[in-house]
């Protein structure tokens, strides 16, 4: 799961963004309003965290502008105020949920599960394609050999795979969805957590398998027997 936290405070969001990669969401932190704009129109996040007061552009105004332009993405406002009417101006203008600084690191997760999992309510919580089913609580895989535990990169691939199976996914939406347009990871690192993939469906027993199209994609097939 894909988040984008934005907030000045450059220790503050080091330290969050240490924390939520722990809990294996993927995390894209900025530092002003002007990027946490920029950032958030070019990709489509599963969450988005914004600081009330930023420089460039505040979370309100950020804010807005996402929901005029709309991105229905998820939005939880961080603030040092407490005031009510700003927490009425955050939730008016288009936010989830407000939270006030100084705040709990537990509440903070508690409060990016139940936001992101509002968006995704209708979606299974297990997705099933061939004889693999994949866990999307668990992150994991089974078939009918087992099952494999998998990291938060290797999940985020197969899923994208699974919900989109037969359809060819590209290399540069896989660098752009999973790592960011602006990761300094170089292209070949998707060919290597494919091979990853590939080594575990195939210790599940997997009756599908991820083929290649050589300088375009990844899909998901099941096999045929020649």
């Amino acid at each position: 799961m894909r988040l984008l936290l934005a907030e000045d405070e450059v220790e503050l969001a080091n330290a969050l963004s240490a924390v939520l990669k722990h809990k294996n969401y993927s995390v894209d932190a900025v530092y002003n309003g002007i990027d946490a704009y920029n950032y958030a129109i070019a990709q489509d996040y599963d969450g988005i965290i914004l600081d009330l007061m930023m420089p460039g552009m505040d979370g309100i105004q950020v804010l807005t502008k996402l929901r005029e332009k709309g991105i229905d993405s998820p939005v939880l406002l961080l603030t040092a105020k407490s005031d009510i009417d700003d927490r009425i101006t955050g939730l008016d203008s288009g936010a989830d949920d407000y939270l006030t600084k100084p705040f709990a690191m537990g509440e903070l997760l508690a409060r990016i599960r139940a936001m992101t999992r509002r968006r995704t309510e209708f979606a299974p919580s297990t997705l099933t394609f061939g004889n693999v089913s994949l866990n999307r609580q668990s992150f994991e895989l089974s078939g009918p050999n087992g099952s494999q535990k998998l990291g938060n990169k290797e999940f985020q691939m197969i899923e994208a795979l699974m919900l989109n199976h037969g359809t060819l996914i590209s290399t540069e939406r896989f660098m752009e969805k999973i790592w960011g347009y602006d990761s300094d990871a170089e292209i070949n690192v998707v060919w290597v957590y494919i091979s990853y993939l590939r080594k575990k469906l195939g210790l599940i027993g997997a009756d599908v398998e991820i083929k290649a199209t050589r300088g375009v994609g990844y899909t998901l097939e099941e096999k045929h027997n020649d």
